[in-house]
């Protein structure tokens, strides 16, 4: 019995009913009335070959899509009353205590009904709203208005009340708080059936799942709300997925019904359906009716079905539907994923047919050149030179000049990639080209400097605005001042902000930030300050931003009183910025009560309370007083929160005592992202190596080397720094690098071994080669013995073998006393 058996049963019986009786629901046919009803005869054979239609024949535009999105067979608004009937009586008889039927309800009908339910009905009774703003706001969240802006709070809630009532009952919550369901809250719980639906092992929660789906459609289409892509995609990969076609059709009918774009993109689908299900009858049906050209109405549904056709791995049809089709009357957005496919596919030939035709049509030099650049850039982890070489030879060959978006493109692939220096090379081009720059560029080149650590390549980019008279914005102006800064080249930041004002863009406090930033962080505060002077000279007002730097290095709590006091009296709203600048500053002056304090403060927002926290176990830690850290980071684990990776990694820092390895252990696991577990890995095995913990060093040290299986360059550099560390040690414990370098050799002749194992299980043939590296590796690990015996099974006719395995042995000599060592060379000439 499959898992989705019952609902296939439930839906296939429906849909049975439907074909029985009518309807007030309009034919499905009726959808598409500029088609003709006559079908061609299906396919004989799995192997097809499309024709160009003839005018004296019967002509391939005669042809219906043969989907059965479009039949008039599909399931009415009749056949709806026996499967609610079904669904109730499913609700009603499970034993699933998940959702209750007191609160889920039967029927929508019945949320108008009372909801005695503690935790909401608390909430509720306290709604009343405050005089004063704070309250005021309060007071709002307890009513639960939401406004456009407060989506993703209004989705957390939603998600909240599903989890805890149900769908439905969440409905009828919503209407007695006078909140009108919309579109995004059906968005919601569709999605939360959906994914308890996919998650589950329960063949019948599934089934409950997508009959509270239909009835959330059925609700929607009642209360005139177009049911858009982003709510029926998901549901329709779900049965895609598990090839459930009766399922996937019945769910079509209320989708389309009243919403007729919706056609095209469920034919995208469909395509999808088939193939998944490896129906190659259907598959060839439809593409038949892409490669007919004689209904240019229906031109997005061939599209749709040519769109899926080419993100699938169906290359025999694709190839058929491409010698016949004509691309030029393709939407340039499908066009783009058609040349995305022949890039892929490397289908050269129907590259420059296609590029042929469009510059034959004069399509425009703009929109191929697009084209062009998703042809040579769509290819997963391909080399961004590739790219670029692709992308100006296939122009040259067609004697097209590249577009601007084109060149932009191309640049955002270089930034993204993090080849700034190709990205300038672009930039110099499009000077040569003539074409007008633009800042949006230079300030995408400027982001990736920034991510990358090149500093000095601000020149080049300052230098590409002073030949070309470009005049930057206040952004762009304060990401270069702010990357001579991290240079420490504080003349020419200065020089920057005095060319702003000839430009006449105006000096902004990012810009004053920056420098000040820079010489606070050398410890020449009186020269930051003296910025903070030119600041008020310039008639610049300070941003929160300044008051953060100001703070948080005072070293004085005069200095951060007085700073706090002109902060409030200004007006600027203090950031969570700020308030980790004050724990900051009052920890490093020693007032660890009031860094602990800054907490309490009510103007906190509770999404950043636990930020701050991190800041404080931070703080505490970088100045001593681990037990506080300690206290406070147990009790961010009890209120349900985890640290932040920053703190962590500072707080595995601080710890020096061995007795905090299990901490640093628990610590490492709580680094989700691979860049912040790496770190904190190395600082592990640094910790583990200076304490001598050889199996966790170990242990880590695989770890790493798993995470870095394809770049063989950086493990190398991974385990020379752990190794280095040893080195570094006063004295250098030599004794343990042998054993943690045997005991990783030690791992490596284990996988080796299996991995010969399973070749011989295999039955795969050996050769010289296979019996020299296995050699070589046993002599390596120290495996004597073994290394004998697989030497016994190498041929050695060939003098250059021979020659191989005198040089492994002296690579690799046997570790023996001095008496052996005298026999050796005796017994090896015997040998």
């Amino acid at each position: 019995m499959t898992r989705a058996k019952s609902l296939s049963s439930l839906f296939r019986a429906a849909a049975k009913g439907a074909r029985g009786g009518g309807g007030d629901d309009l034919p499905l046919v009726d959808f598409i009335s500029s088609l003709n009803a006559t079908a061609p005869p299906s396919p004989t054979s799995t192997k097809r070959s499309l024709k160009p239609p003839k005018p004296a024949k019967k002509r391939l535009g005669d042809v219906e899509p043969f989907n059965l999105l479009l039949d008039p067979s599909s399931p009415s608004e009749v056949s709806s009353t026996q499967l609610r009937q079904q669904i109730t009586s499913i609700l009603h008889d499970r034993t699933s205590s998940d959702v209750s039927p007191e609160s889920e309800g039967t029927s929508n009908d019945n949320y108008s009904g009372s909801l005695d339910i503690q935790w909401l009905s608390e909430l509720m009774s306290n709604a009343n709203v405050p005089i004063n703003r704070k309250e005021t706001s309060h007071g709002k969240k307890q009513k639960w208005v939401f406004k456009n802006g407060q989506v993703p709070q209004s989705k957390q809630l939603i998600k909240l009340c599903g989890e805890k009532l149900g769908t439905e009952a969440t409905l009828q919550f919503f209407g007695q708080l006078g909140r009108e369901t919309g579109v995004k809250e059906y968005n919601a719980l569709i999605a939360m059936c959906i994914d308890k639906a996919r998650t589950t092992d329960c063949e019948e929660v599934a089934s409950v799942e997508m009959s509270k789906v239909y009835r959330h459609f059925k609700e929607m289409r009642k209360r005139g709300f177009q049911i858009d892509e982003v709510i029926y995609g998901p549901l329709l990969m779900f049965f895609i997925d598990r090839g459930m076609v009766e399922e996937f059709h019945f769910f079509c009918g209320p989708i389309k019904d009243g919403n007729c774009n919706s056609i095209p993109r469920l034919g995208y689908y469909e395509m999808l359906l088939w193939i998944s299900v490896n129906n190659e009858e259907m598959i060839g049906k439809l593409c038949d009716y892409i490669a007919a050209d004689d209904n240019e109405d229906n031109l997005q549904l061939k599209e749709n079905y040519l769109l899926a056709l080419c993100e699938s791995q169906q290359t025999d049809d694709l190839l058929l539907v491409l010698e016949i089709i004509d691309i030029t009357k393709i939407s340039d957005k499908h066009a783009a994923t058609v040349f995305k496919s022949l890039r892929r596919l490397s289908l050269e030939s129907f590259t420059e047919k296609f590029l042929l035709a469009y510059k034959t049509i004069d399509h425009g030099a703009e929109k191929i050149s697009r084209l062009i650049f998703s042809y040579a850039s769509c290819i997963p982890n391909i080399v961004v030179e590739d790219v670029v070489l692709k992308f100006e030879s296939s122009h040259m060959k067609f004697e097209i000049t590249p577009s601007l978006e084109s060149y932009k493109e191309l640049i955002k692939f270089c930034c993204s990639s993090r080849k700034v220096q190709l990205a300038l090379d672009i930039v110099n081009q499009i000077s040569q080209d003539s074409l007008n720059l633009s800042i949006d560029m230079l300030n995408c080149i400027l982001h990736t400097i920034e991510e990358n650590h090149e500093c000095n390549l601000v020149r080049r980019i300052y230098s590409v605005f002073c030949c070309r008279s470009l005049k930057p914005n206040a952004e762009t102006f304060r990401r270069m001042i702010s990357l001579s800064v991290k240079m420490k080249d504080f003349g020419s930041a200065y020089a920057m902000l005095n060319d702003s004002r000839k430009m006449n863009v105006k000096p902004v406090a990012g810009m004053y930030n920056a420098i000040m930033a820079g010489y606070f962080r050398e410890k020449k505060i009186s020269t930051g300050l003296r910025v903070l002077k030119q600041m008020e000279l310039d008639s610049v007002k300070p941003d929160p931003q300044t008051y953060s730097y100001l703070i948080g290095y005072c070293d004085r709590e005069e200095d951060i009183i007085k700073y706090y006091e002109e902060l409030k009296c200004s007006g600027i709203t203090v950031t969570k910025h700020i308030f980790m600048s004050l724990i900051n500053a009052y920890a490093a002056c020693g007032q660890f009560e009031k860094a602990k304090q800054v907490l309490l403060d009510e103007g906190i927002p509770v999404k950043s309370l636990n930020e701050l926290r991190s800041a404080l176990v931070s703080s505490l830690a970088s100045n001593g007083q681990m037990a506080d850290a300690l206290d406070t980071y147990e009790e961010i684990k009890q209120s349900v929160g985890d640290l932040e990776p920053r703190a962590v990694l500072s707080l595995m820092e601080c710890l020096h005592s061995e007795r905090y390895l299990n901490l640093m252990l628990q610590l490492l696991e709580e680094l989700n992202d691979q860049g912040y577990w790496i770190e904190g890995c190395c600082r592990v095995i640094s910790f583990c190596i200076r304490k001598k913990h050889l199996s966790t060093a170990v242990h880590l040290l695989k770890q790493l080397k798993d995470k870095f299986c394809d770049d063989e360059l950086a493990a190398e550099v991974l385990f020379d720094e752990a190794f280095a560390i040893i080195a570094e040690e006063e004295p250098a414990d030599v004794q343990f690098g042998v054993d943690l370098l045997q005991a990783i050799k030690t791992k490596d002749l284990q996988n080796s071994l299996l991995i010969w194992k399973e070749y011989e299980i295999a039955g795969l043939p050996y050769n010289v080669f296979n019996f020299l590296r296995m050699y070589q590796l046993l002599l390596a690990c120290g495996d004597h013995k073994s290394a004998e015996a697989m030497r016994t099974k190498i041929l050695k006719d060939d003098p250059d073998v021979r020659d191989v395995i005198r040089a492994f042995q002296v690579t690799y000599p046997k570790s023996t006393t001095p008496a052996k060592a005298n026999k050796r060379p005796q017994q090896q000439e015997n040998k």
